[in-house]
């Protein structure tokens, strides 16, 4: 079975909102997939799955990483992710001028140590719409798919 595996941080419930909308389309195509906040989880954690998934938010008019997610980050540097699946979404707001910075940041930290893109990015203005949501699903759709076709 294909594993997954959800790392996220949220600020307003945006983003955690998207992450609840990628665990269950995941969970209808049959992935066994865990959702956990970044504070609880470590980047080893991603050695154990097939698929790995970053959410994230962009806050502010500096585009900085969410400050909880930081550490993370920079110690994914660490570890070799090599035949992993990634995939990225995030929140952001149009009124900055780099619109979900972070996930973009996620994408090429992920790309850097290995991993192979499943899917392209989501990224959400503020919380999810209807177009969004089917965003998220086929995005997860295409995470299952790409990983299927490495193995």
């Amino acid at each position: 079975m294909t594993k997954a595996l959800i790392v996220f941080a949220s600020l307003t419930g945006n983003t955690a909102e998207c992450a609840d909308i990628v665990d269950e389309a995941l969970k209808d195509l049959g992935v066994d997939v865990e959702t956990v906040e970044c504070m609880q989880a470590e980047p080893e954690d991603l050695l154990d799955v097939d698929i790995c998934i970053i959410g994230t938010y962009t806050y502010g008019s500096d585009a900085n990483l969410p400050d909880e997610f930081v550490d993370f980050y920079e110690e994914l540097s660490e570890i070799d992710l090599t035949g992993k699946v990634f995939g990225t979404f995030g929140s952001g707001d149009h009124f900055y001028e780099k619109f979900c910075q972070s996930v973009i940041d996620f994408s090429n930290k992920l790309a850097s140590i290995g991993a192979v893109e499943g899917a392209e990015s989501v990224k959400v203005d503020l919380d999810a719409n209807e177009e969004d949501i089917e965003q998220l699903k086929a995005f997860a759709k295409a995470l299952v798919e790409k990983a299927e076709s490495l193995t």
